[in-house]
């Protein structure tokens, strides 16, 4: 894309508001909508422009951006009544950076096709952090052509860009992802709830092992929350069921056994069902540290 085109950008949530802003200090002209009215009137502020439906973001977009929370509510954004599809036109692109199931994906493609309108999924990692400084890792399914006209919106919203394939193909590495990250905090949780039984500070396990086979992103990320007790949401444990969910629904269409990560996703289902969901991810240690009657700090 020679010059900007306008943006449309449906969700402004944890991920979607500094991604928005992001667009905006790039010089991106911005058309924003999001059911909670507050969130659109902050980003009226920084210069964006209102619309009043997704349907009115697609008529006045030339690429359209979705960030939320999971399937259905993408389909009924841009499939449903005054939804993105009723406004988009030939040519134009939609560009969903939700992290959802990637059979729904295919349906919403296949739906956009009908009007020649070009979608590609996009979804990202790297937690409110990287979605604020612009370092998102990005993992982009489509056609390649649509995936280099649009690569220097992407430039603008993360470090690690790499494109995988058809369509569909960005929410598999996404699932992958995320089963990785769940099985690491788990591993985290259960190791560091020994060590704290036994009278072992998480500081200084960390700091023995950190270096070592056994360190990682995750350790090095959740430790320090872990001896705070910081647990405000940079990913919910929520969200990341939701992910967990649609990992195991794909691979049981695939016939590809997941066993830990059915393990991992029930001991997420208990703590949601605590009260729980709506902290970081990283609360997950709250499952392994009531079951020893320990707190891991």
């Amino acid at each position: 894309m020679t010059t900007k085109p306008v943006i449309g950008f449906i969700g402004l949530g944890i991920m979607g508001k500094p991604m928005s802003y992001n667009l905006l200090r790039a010089g991106y002209p911005l058309v924003v909508y999001n059911r909670t009215k507050a969130k659109v009137e902050e980003m009226v502020k920084e210069g964006a422009q209102a619309a009043k439906n997704p349907k009115e973001v697609g008529e006045k977009s030339e690429v359209v951006i979705t960030m939320l929370p999971d399937s259905p509510e993408v389909e009924e954004v841009i499939l449903g009544e005054k939804g993105v599809l009723e406004g988009v036109e030939r040519g134009k692109i939609v560009i969903d950076m939700s992290s959802i199931d990637p059979l729904s994906t295919r349906k919403i493609g296949e739906a956009l096709s009908l009007k020649e309108v070009e979608m590609l999924d996009a979804p990202v990692s790297g937690g409110e952090e990287g979605a604020i400084k612009g370092e998102l890792s990005i993992m982009v399914g489509g056609k390649k052509e649509i995936f280099d006209k649009c690569f220097p919106i992407f430039q603008v919203l993360g470090k690690t860009i790499t494109y995988m394939g058809e369509l569909g193909s960005g929410e598999v590495t996404k699932l992958v992802n995320q089963i990785i990250v769940a099985l690491n905090l788990a591993a985290l949780s259960e190791a560091f709830t020994l060590g704290a039984k036994a009278g072992l500070k998480a500081e200084t396990m960390y700091q023995a092992i950190r270096d070592g086979m056994a360190g990682s992103k995750v350790m090095d990320m959740k430790v320090p929350r872990f001896q705070e007790r910081d647990f405000t949401p940079g990913f919910k444990i929520d969200l990341h069921l939701k992910d967990l969910k649609n990992a195991l629904n794909t691979a049981l269409r695939m016939k590809v056994s997941l066993p830990f990560t059915g393990v991992v996703e029930q001991v997420m289902v208990a703590l949601s069902g605590e009260g729980e969901g709506e902290k970081d991810h990283g609360a997950i240690i709250k499952f392994w540290e009531e079951l020893s009657q320990v707190e891991v700090k």
